[in-house]
């Protein structure tokens, strides 16, 4: 009787168990060569097969170091006004370094409310870059939540809150995000970057909304 001809990757397969057994971490030995790259392919192949369609934006893989800045500011306002202001998306520009080159891309007036998204292009070192983002809470006067859709980060996750306090308020950024290099670039620039970018940012509202010498802003990364 005439033997079934065995697909070129399970005969890889085969010949792989062959020669070194189903351990793993054992070094690749040229006796599998001849279908080692089908193999890889085909087993590449029922990965995305069977794990991409069902991949949602919301549902991507963990992100294995994520990284956190908090900065925390009192201005003389009510947090009905100061929210007002971050209300607008296009103050986002004034607030945004000038090295940065940051621009709104969608056209106003932009209707913030949970699921709003929105498009900036900024350069980054250079680099001209997209960036959408997505408004996943929105609760006025007290917080909104944006998440990056697409942009430089691997996950940027970014709260605002708004309390009152002594006749004022208090204005808190929580940013969880991490970044292709992961430790690495934090250490090397992003650290140093979002630090930049943040004081600035605090320098700009005391500019615009007034500041007390007693209560100077704080700000961790």
């Amino acid at each position: 009787m005439r033997r079934m001809q065995l697909p070129v990757a399970e005969q890889c397969r085969n010949r792989f168990r062959t020669c070194h057994g189903d351990g793993t971490g054992i070094r690749f030995s040229p006796c599998c060569a001849p279908g080692m790259e089908a193999w890889k392919a085909s087993t590449l192949l029922q990965w995305r097969t069977q794990a991409l369609p069902n991949l949602q934006p919301d549902h991507r893989p963990t992100v294995s170091r994520t990284f956190q800045l908090t900065s925390r500011q009192w201005l003389p306002r009510a947090p009905e006004e100061v929210f007002a202001y971050f209300s607008d998306a296009f103050n986002l520009e004034n607030l945004t370094p000038p090295w940065l080159q940051f621009r709104v891309l969608t056209p106003a007036p932009i209707a913030m409310r949970t699921g709003t998204e929105i498009d900036y292009r900024l350069r980054l070192r250079g680099l001209p870059l997209q960036w959408r983002s997505r408004i996943s809470d929105w609760t006025p006067p007290f917080r909104f939540v944006d998440d990056q859709i697409t942009g430089p980060y691997r996950r940027w996750h970014h709260v605002h809150m708004f309390e009152a306090q002594e006749c004022g308020t208090s204005v808190i950024d929580v940013v969880e995000y991490a970044s292709i290099g992961g430790r690495l670039a934090q250490s090397l620039f992003l650290r140093r970057d979002l630090r930049e970018i943040f004081t600035y940012r605090q320098q700009r509202l005391a500019d615009y909304f007034g500041a007390d010498p007693d209560k100077p802003p704080q700000l961790s990364v």
